[in-house]
């Protein structure tokens, strides 16, 4: 099939080697000759893409019964159009319709006959929330846009499409709400999408990588969410939302370092109680990369820091070690990497057990072959706590990725080593952008507003009290 538009033929026969042709003769299209007031007629169906009952029934049978009758009122039932263009009428086999060619007319119908392969609306595993709305995005766009609307009932809510792909063309969905969010973020966003240029697009993060400021750079800068709910607050927020059909992600731009660590169940408790846990989360960040490098540095250079009696603790179970404190750090990560990423591809019921299992029976192995210290056990397993606290699975991954060149400078040079990693990797997150707006919002450049609901989640009606106001100021 060539890009050249190709306009039908007036025999059928014509049309149908056509079309064949087009599709590579491929065994799952379906060919029925079926006449219609003793003219010739031809109709095709993809039976892989088309719903094989609703074309039965709606399509072939009405045929039977109605010969005297115009053509068009044959498909009351189904949604249909004429077209003249062959290479439209390929798309919308594809997609699920059927062709029927007359003898004759230079014009032939697209029915609308779809297959529904959908999974339910469930609750996302990944997004779990303990109050609030337990629905989840399915692969079915349209299914997704319905469940926004259903929690933004309004006619400013805006959805622009674009197609995306040279050989598999997929629809693309650009959200965002009229009146709140900003026309130049609008532009900018759907100029980047129309620039992407692939055969494919499989998955959001393809849109993720080619439309974010800095590729390079370790942080995610799209926030991408299961959840209606979740997607819904972004867009009163004035944000704007990128959904792709066939993936159950919305990418949310643009992102800020603290949004990373925020959830609808902060808006769900009382604030003093969100607050806590919120403050947790972000002590937990800093667990979670900090304290192998902090205990490398301690114990291998500034050991006189320590109270004596922890001292002398410490230096018990690191004498029959027979490598420095880096190696064993790295051997732990390795080995809880290994379990979680095994935990992960298994089963649910047999990753769990996996994990549990493999972590009690090697780190006891491992402590009583003296290739590891209790106290570095204890300082892996405190850190990978700390990294499950992380809302978002991306900034999860970042987190556990920058320990390791943490490490190594904890190793090299002990707390000054420790100053510059955390130096540039401050430095880096000052210059880096999300479609033009800082990274470190609201605390570089300083915004008080947006400060209520940062560290902490101050009472709503302190952080937003009209709606239309505060996204505009975003």
């Amino acid at each position: 099939m060539t890009n050249q538009t190709q306009i039908s033929f007036t025999t059928v026969d014509q049309n149908a080697d056509y079309i064949e042709a087009a599709l590579f003769h491929t065994n799952d299209l379906k060919k029925r000759r079926i006449s219609f007031n003793g003219t010739e007629g031809i109709l095709f169906y993809l039976e892989s893409a088309a719903d094989t009952e609703l074309v039965e029934r709606n399509v072939i049978a009405p045929f039977g019964h109605n010969q005297d009758t115009d053509l068009s009122k044959l498909f009351t039932s189904l949604s249909f159009g004429m077209e003249t263009e062959l290479n439209k009428g390929i798309q919308g086999l594809i997609h699920g319709g059927c062709l029927y060619f007359l003898e004759g007319m230079s014009e032939f119908y697209i029915l609308s006959t779809p297959a529904k392969h959908e999974r339910s609306i469930s609750e996302p595993e990944n997004e779990a929330v303990i109050r609030g709305s337990h629905n989840g995005f399915i692969e079915d766009m349209t299914v997704n846009l319905y469940l926004i609307r259903k929690q933004i009932a309004t006619p400013n809510l805006t959805v622009r499409y674009t197609t995306l792909g040279k050989i598999a063309p997929k629809k693309v969905a650009l959200v965002y709400m009229e009146n709140l969010a900003n026309p130049e973020l609008v532009k900018k966003v759907d100029s980047r999408i129309k620039k992407i240029s692939l055969d494919a697009v499989l998955s959001t993060g393809f849109i993720q990588e080619l439309t974010e400021d800095n590729s390079y750079s370790i942080f995610p800068q799209h926030i991408n969410t299961e959840r209606p709910d979740h997607t819904s607050f972004y867009l009163l927020k004035g944000y704007v939302a990128i959904l792709l059909d066939g993936d159950p992600t919305a990418l949310i731009v643009p992102a800020s370092f603290f949004s990373f660590y925020q959830t609808p169940d902060d808006y769900s408790n009382r604030w003093v109680i969100a607050s806590f846990v919120r403050f947790v989360r972000l002590i937990g960040f800093v667990t979670a990369f900090q304290l192998p490098a902090l205990y490398i540095a301690t114990v291998s250079f500034h050991s006189s820091v320590l109270p004596l009696q922890l001292f002398f603790t410490i230096q018990g179970s690191l004498t029959r070690i027979p490598f420095p404190p880096l190696v064993e750090a790295m051997l732990l990560e390795l080995i809880f990497e290994l379990l979680r990423e095994a935990g992960l591809r298994l089963p649910s019921r047999v990753g769990q057990t996996i994990g549990i299992v493999g972590g009690l029976v090697i780190g006891d192995a491992i402590v009583k072959a003296g290739l590891v210290s209790y106290t570095m056990i204890i300082v892996v397993a405190l850190t990978a706590i700390s990294s499950f606290l992380i809302p978002s699975n991306e900034m999860s991954s970042a987190i556990r990725f920058m320990r390791f060149p943490l490490m190594v400078a904890a190793s090299l040079f002990g707390y000054i080593g420790i100053s510059f990693g955390l130096t540039i990797i401050f430095v880096h997150l000052c210059k880096l952008e999300s479609f033009g707006k800082p990274y470190l919002t609201p605390l570089s450049p300083i915004n008080i507003q947006g400060l209520k609901d940062t560290f902490l989640r101050l009472p709503i009606w302190t952080i937003r009290k009209n709606a239309s106001k505060s996204g505009a100021e975003e």
